[in-house]
């Protein structure tokens, strides 16, 4: 594979020497009004069915044949700008832009798509506008990324009030969620009601669901890579909002007018202080600070310094509290080598804490993740056939299972650590997109990466080296006691190394310039593991990595689309199908009646497996007009299965495949938008999804006066389909126009037909007759509520 890259490579770098004079056109794109650096914008050269787009920090580079071009400069929410340039030399030319109206601030998910992006070979990335993100009704009237992206197909989440999400069949802990490059172990603020992520502080937002390139590793379901924007150096701007739960507030401005600027944003709920009027002494609240500074030393360096800090409480009067949330930070610094090598190092922390406090048996429980991450990235635009991606980048884990001590004099509690954990994970990569001709672009890369589980303070042996056995006449897994604690590890130690190499590849043969096919294929190793026997994550989670019991994930993905732009009656349409299968080998799965929490010894209640998941995806988008919306389909299957290690243990579910909690036969929704005036706009969204698989008892029997239910095979029920329509209206003042303080009103239903979801269905035997009956819990019925969006 490498000596194939090398080759390439190679071949390409010789092509500038067959052919006419060709010179680099560079540069970096910009608000005009803010200077902040813009993602993903369209440089295209209609004359030559070429263009490129900027990069994650607003740069672009392109090589052409000497002559003189029409350019022409777009971006969705800006004003296009065309220019004639003479290119005769190497050009420096930044650009910025102007939006095209005055709105309050948008999230930003990805600009419109492009004629251009139907030849690039880039898949399995969907994108929304911005207006669609505004648009969407949410619980509680307040904003969330992470909601809007559940519409899209092939994500799906464990049902209302589940924190996390699942992409393509994977569960919630094989997403590699990143803040600004850091990792972000949780997303859900008040158990999964909000994301992590304040929309007001959000300036780019990508969700990869195959095709994944190089540079990103370390999960094998999704990567979303989301940026904080940078901070306005040409004048102070507020944004905020206030709602019916929470209200946030972001500030931004020059610390040295057009080299220098901050931004600062929080945001907090307030429901909690209601309670007391109800003679409820609970709380739950979450609060969380986003901050960024940056500084332009000149064209070619700028330094950017970012964080969040956030953090969830939730008590039940006086004897039980949980903390939990995420704290991140990066240090970056941006090089422009020359008109064609752009680079970018950073210094990257990132920590998810847990704490509970127990009152009323005595003690305080911590526990958390952190690492420290050092990457550098080179993009290098060799010429106009070629574009290189290359970096490495190391982390060291630091995991804390869990710390108790007691919280009074009186507990009774002794203080205990439970082991901790260390690892470092290496990685280095090169990716290539390559324009092999008109019509067919290809986009391939390496990835290697090394994960090595480091010394730590005592290493539990087990006889025959198995943690877990197998009871031949009871026929079920057991936890085995270890035969002795080994405490002569030293931290440079190493209890277990792995190396992997991920290729990666992807192709795009384009038919014409609104007609296209690709394919990919991506390898992707996982060497965390989230210790976790619930439908969803929850904060108790558990993040333990790959040692000498617990062999990394691996994933390998294949996904195929069809992808078309169609012309209506003046209307703008995108058709965008796919389908994929993945495999995965070292899936985690627990044996019957596994304890996860405070587990010293986690490696004696796991055995390891494989998953599937097949499925096809379908989006229709409406792109332009008054009236806009998508419609998004996905018919996929998601199983898992454990055979025994040998031919006399029967696995898990007897070694049978069985449905994942996260598989989802059919999943649709439909968001769709409509702009009356310039005063009132309209939305909705519908959904619809296959029930969640679970267990319910099949059978019972009775054993000294108590009932006990049996159980058949994992997962071969469901709960009752999901369904649920949510509305949405929004005001424009019209004396918005006149002034610098700009508002609006956001009024939403979430849920208007009040349909009580099933969250879960439990079993129990009725007091008074003495049947036995389900009962259904739900977690929301219909929800109206107002939000007061400004800024000024």
């Amino acid at each position: 594979m490498k000596n194939i890259l090398y080759v390439l490579i190679f071949l390409g770098s010789l092509q500038p020497l067959f052919s006419q004079e060709k010179y680099t056109l560079s540069g970096t794109i910009t608000d005009v009004s803010s200077n902040e650096t813009l993602i993903g914008v369209s440089i295209l050269f209609p004359e030559l069915n070429d263009g490129v787009v900027t990069n994650s920090y607003g740069f672009y580079s392109i090589t052409l044949p000497e002559g003189t071009y029409k350019v022409q400069v777009s971006y969705l929410g800006y004003k296009d700008v065309i220019e004639t340039i003479e290119l005769n030399k190497d050009i420096r030319k930044n650009i910025a832009l102007s939006t095209s109206l005055e709105q309050l601030d948008e999230i930003v998910i990805e600009e419109k798509v492009e004629r251009v992006r139907i030849r690039k070979p880039q898949m399995s990335v969907n994108a929304l506008t911005s207006e669609t993100i505004k648009s969407i009704p949410v619980v509680l009237g307040e904003a969330d990324v992470i909601k809007a992206i559940l519409l899209l197909p092939g994500v799906t989440s464990a049902g209302e009030g589940a924190s996390g999400f699942n992409v393509r069949g994977g569960a919630a802990d094989q997403n590699l969620i990143l803040l600004d490059e850091a990792t972000i172990f949780n997303s859900s603020h008040l158990f999964g009601f909000f994301s992590v992520f304040n929309p007001d502080a959000i300036k780019d937002l990508k969700l990869y669901k195959g095709g994944i390139p190089a540079r990103y590793g370390g999960r094998v379901s999704s990567v979303l890579d989301i940026y904080q924007k940078e901070g306005n150096s040409k004048k102070t701007k507020v944004t905020g909002g206030i709602g019916a739960v929470a209200s946030r507030l972001l500030v931004e401005g020059p610390i040295v007018e057009d080299k220098a600027a901050f931004l600062f944003g929080g945001r907090a709920s307030y429901a909690h202080l209601f309670l007391p009027l109800f003679d409820i002494d609970n709380k739950a609240y979450f609060y969380d600070l986003n901050t960024k500074i940056n500084y332009k030393i000149n064209d070619n360096n700028s330094l950017y310094l970012s964080g969040y800090f956030g953090r969830d409480l939730f008590s039940v009067s006086d004897s039980f509290k949980n903390v939990y949330g995420n704290a991140v930070g990066n240090f970056r610094w941006n090089h422009i080598f020359s008109d064609k090598l752009f680079s970018n190092a950073s210094l990257i922390y990132s920590d998810y804490y847990y704490g509970l406090d127990l009152d009323f048996v005595g003690f305080e429980w911590n526990s958390g993740i952190n690492n420290i991450n050092i990457k550098y990235d080179l993009t290098h635009y060799l010429n106009d056939k070629m574009k290189i991606y290359s970096g490495i980048n190391n982390l060291y884990y630091t995991f804390n299972p869990g710390k108790i001590q007691p919280n009074g004099p009186d507990s009774g509690i002794i203080e205990e650590q439970l082991v901790k954990k260390y690892a470092n994970e290496f990685a280095a990569y090169v990716d290539v997109e390559h324009k092999l001709s008109q019509n067919l672009t290809v986009e391939y890369g390496l990835r290697f990466s090394n994960f090595t589980r480091l010394g730590q303070d005592e290493v539990n042996i087990y006889s025959n080296d198995q943690p877990v056995s197998f009871d031949p006449f009871l026929l079920i897994y057991q936890s085995e006691d270890p035969i002795g604690v080994d405490t002569s590890f030293s931290r440079g130690d190493k209890l277990a190394t792995y190396n992997a190499l991920e290729p990666r590849i992807a192709a795009s043969y384009a038919f014409n310039d609104d007609t296209s096919i690709k394919a990919s294929y991506t390898r992707l190793v996982q060497y965390l593991h989230l210790l976790s026997n619930t439908s969803s994550p929850t904060p108790l989670d558990i993040w333990t990595p790959s040692g000498q019991y617990a062999a990394p994930q691996q994933l390998d993905q294949y996904a195929i689309g069809y992808f078309k732009n169609l012309e209506i009656e003046n209307s703008e349409y995108t058709i965008e199908t796919e389908a994929f299968y993945k495999d995965i080998d070292g899936r985690i799965d627990y044996i019957d009646g596994a304890q996860l929490i405070a587990n010293e010894a986690i490696e004696q209640v796991i055995l390891q497996g494989e998953a599937r998941a097949y499925g096809l995806e379908f989006l229709l988008r409406k792109n332009d007009g008054k009236f806009k919306g998508f419609l998004a389909y996905t018919l996929s299957k998601s199983e898992q299965r454990t055979p025994g290690r040998t031919s006399e243990e029967l696995g898990i579910n007897r070694g049978q495949w069985y449905n994942t909690p996260y598989d989802k036969t059919h999943d649709i929704s439909m968001n769709l938008n409509y702009e009356l005036s310039d005063k009132w706009k309209f939305g909705s969204n519908f959904l619809f999804q296959t029930g969640q698989p679970t267990n319910f008892p099949v059978g019972q029997f009775e054993f000294q006066g108590i009932v006990i239910p049996t159980y058949g095979p994992r997962n071969e029920q469901r709960l009752p389909n999901y369904h649920r329509l949510d509305l949405s209206a929004t005001l424009t003042p019209e004396k918005n126009k006149n002034r610098s303080w700009q508002s609006e009103w956001v009024f939403s239903i979430y849920n208007a037909y009040n349909r009580r979801n099933a969250a879960s269905i439990n079993f129990r035997q009725n007091a008074e007759t003495g049947n036995n009956e389900a009962v259904r819990t739900a977690i929301f019925g219909i929800i109206p509520a107002v939000t007061y969006n400004f800024k000024f």
